[in-house]
């Protein structure tokens, strides 16, 4: 089945953050007046990872290249076999993300995968993605990363700003359609902050991030599950 929905194009910077519980509390308490959480609300937002059989696209992506590229399924709550879904191609290239997706539904994106359909109606996204799957050959889920995530927007401008709670994963299991458990990522109570602006930080939010001593850092959810499963068989 073939559904015609909006496509996503977004280029954009991203920085990210781990936070205390205190951290947390504190940016939520001083976000009031400048952002509003958007519509959603918290939502559990499940990614499954596409990858070779040897890794190839998470083990470039750790190394921290100038040029990296990975492939996801993703979900908004507990997806079920009609449900929509959405596929997406993430690059970032010298610190800029781009992002592609098309909506679907997960038994058109099985199909994809085995190279029966090539079409989710998105013109150019749907050539990229197809040469995606077709350049990096045999591509299998490998990691679901499932978080709980309050989404903020600013009224008046094109700042994004999320805190992710409960980050955690799987690496069996491998379906968006069957449960929202995982193994955590984080110790308990932290939280990951992810801003996504076009341009600069507002210095309003650079004073609430330096007062409650919240410093960037450099997470990746699925780096990180795959660094520990790396850790756990050489164990």
């Amino acid at each position: 089945m073939t559904m015609k929905q909006p496509i996503v194009v977004m280029k954009r910077y991203e920085l990210k953050y781990i936070l205390s519980a205190e951290q947390t509390a504190t940016l939520v308490r001083q976000l009031e007046g400048h952002m509003r959480v958007d519509a959603f609300g918290l939502t559990t937002i499940a990614s499954l990872y596409y990858d070779t059989p040897d890794a190839r696209l998470i083990r470039a992506s750790v190394e921290k290249p100038a040029f990296k590229e990975k492939i996801r399924l993703r979900s908004y709550g507990l997806a079920s076999e009609n449900s929509t879904v959405f596929l997406e191609l993430k690059r970032k290239a010298y610190g800029v993300v781009y992002k592609r997706r098309v909506a679907t539904t997960i038994p058109t994106v099985e199909s994809f995968f085995r190279g029966e359909t090539d079409s989710f109606e998105g013109g150019q996204i749907d050539r990229e993605l197809t040469y995606f799957r077709d350049f990096y050959g045999s591509l299998e889920p490998t990691c679901l990363i499932l978080y709980d995530r309050t989404a903020y927007y600013e009224p008046d401008g094109d700042l994004r700003l999320t805190i992710d709670a409960n980050p955690r994963y799987r690496t069996d299991d491998l379906r968006l359609d069957t449960s929202t458990d995982g193994t955590p990522l984080l110790a308990p109570g932290e939280t990951i902050l992810e801003l996504k602006i076009q341009q600069a930080i507002p210095l309003w939010l650079t004073g609430i991030l330096t007062n409650a001593g919240i410093r960037q850092g450099s997470i990746s959810k699925y780096g990180e599950a795959y660094k520990r499963q790396v850790l756990s068989h050489r164990a």
